[in-house]
């Protein structure tokens, strides 16, 4: 035991005091957004939205996703991550402070754009700021550290709503949300002082760009395809699940928030034990992604088997086992299958896969629901996943044949 914590404490062992202080301010910045876990249930419980209506709501969560992350890219190339990130989390403060206010369905789209878009908008910020702040060959470790970060803010925002829910109210959520964004941002202008990016030796050598962009990669258009229709599956945890675990099990919000918070404690204990194991095994990228996606099917299929609400535990690990799995290799992947010169546009395009997830995927689960009840869209997402763990293994396939890499 003493021996497993050593080799994981060893992990973050030599990381600058900026990027422990960033990956502070990251934690503070995701514990507070307790809001987004217990969303579709507000719009339901407070707002009396339907299911399609809440549907619509979160496809403008995803909306303005995709256009934050953009727009936080290319800001953060023109005015440099400091002022990126302090933006980002004041105004997502102010935001989220506001959206209580808000009580018309056209409102609370336009409002959940908006936020988003605020707050999505500092995430190519934080890996550049990681970038920036690192020492030299310790990047990757910097990146672990900050994802720590946010799934450890994940795993106890969720269970701190849940009880300020059954203690309080819903609008106590939207103040601490945006006060923690306001904290998290005075943390920044406080504690991290602005630095200029890294800035390598300006050569007047054009780079060279190897092979094709993405988009004219076929292998790589289909690994696109394959991530979508998985996070598709994958945001379901996020939106209709929290309804299910009320409707159909009859859980109480605080309940809920220890279920989610199964997920984000599985991920901060295990998952950095979990990938150096199966790194040195020298699992194929490819195949590790296949039984991501295969975990994520079984979590959805086991919720039809009885009306035990224990059988919810098992479908949350099912669930977080395949997220630690299939994230981090479906990510290394991608940037194995980038050549030379192009990383940050394929990288760009990898990213942008959950941001279409969330475009679809809720407003998807919520008109499936309501047209055909639970037990029948957990079992098309199921057998969906079971197609797409199959069209990952003709990619492996397809790319061992390629030769790139350890596919």
């Amino acid at each position: 035991m003493k021996k497993m914590y050593n080799s994981y404490v060893a992990n973050f062992r030599g990381l600058s005091r900026e990027i422990w202080l960033l990956s502070l301010v990251t934690f503070i910045n995701r514990a507070g957004a307790m809001v987004i876990p217990f969303l579709s249930l507000y719009l339901v419980n407070v707002e009396g939205f339907t299911l399609p209506q809440v549907g619509w709501i979160m496809s403008c969560f995803g909306l303005g996703s995709l256009a934050g992350t953009y727009i936080g890219g290319k800001l953060t190339d023109t005015i440099g991550f400091y002022k990126v990130i302090l933006m980002s989390l004041f105004l997502g403060g102010i935001g989220f402070v506001l959206l209580q206010f808000i009580n018309t369905f056209y409102g609370f789209c336009i409002g959940i754009f908006i936020l988003t878009l605020m707050t999505d908008a500092g995430r190519p910020a934080i890996f550049v700021a990681a970038d920036t702040y690192s020492k030299p060959g310790n990047i990757t470790r910097c990146i672990a550290l900050i994802r720590l970060a946010i799934n450890l803010g994940f795993s106890i925002g969720p269970l701190v709503g849940g009880l300020i829910i059954a203690n309080l109210n819903y609008t106590s959520l939207f103040w601490i949300d945006g006060l923690s964004c306001m904290m998290a941002a005075l943390g920044v202008f406080v504690l991290l002082q602005p630095k200029k990016q890294k800035n390598t030796i300006t050569e007047k050598t054009t780079l060279v760009k190897e092979g094709v962009p993405p988009y004219l990669n076929k292998l790589f258009i289909l690994f696109f395809v394959i991530m979508i229709a998985n996070s598709l599956a994958f945001v379901q945890y996020f939106s209709v699940m929290p309804i299910y675990y009320e409707q159909v099990h009859f859980l109480s919000e605080d309940v809920i928030g220890w279920l989610l918070f199964i997920n984000g404690a599985t991920i901060v204990v295990f998952e950095m034990p979990l990938i150096s194991w199966l790194d040195r095994k020298q699992i194929s990228k490819t195949m590790a992604t296949f039984w991501g996606i295969l975990c994520l099917g079984l979590s959805f299929l086991v919720l039809n088997l009885t009306s035990w609400s224990g059988i919810l535990v098992v479908a949350m690990l099912l669930m977080t086992f395949g997220e630690m799995i299939g994230f981090p290799f479906s990510n290394a992947l991608a940037l194995e299958m980038a050549p030379k010169g192009r990383k940050g546009s394929y990288m760009g395009l990898y990213s942008m896969s959950f941001s279409f997830a969330h475009l679809i995927g809720h407003n998807g689960g919520m008109n499936l629901v309501n047209s055909v009840g639970y037990f029948n869209t957990w079992t098309v997402f199921s057998g969906f996943l079971l197609i797409i763990a199959l069209l990952t293994i003709w990619l492996y396939f397809r790319l061992k044949k390629s030769q790139v890499g350890k596919v």
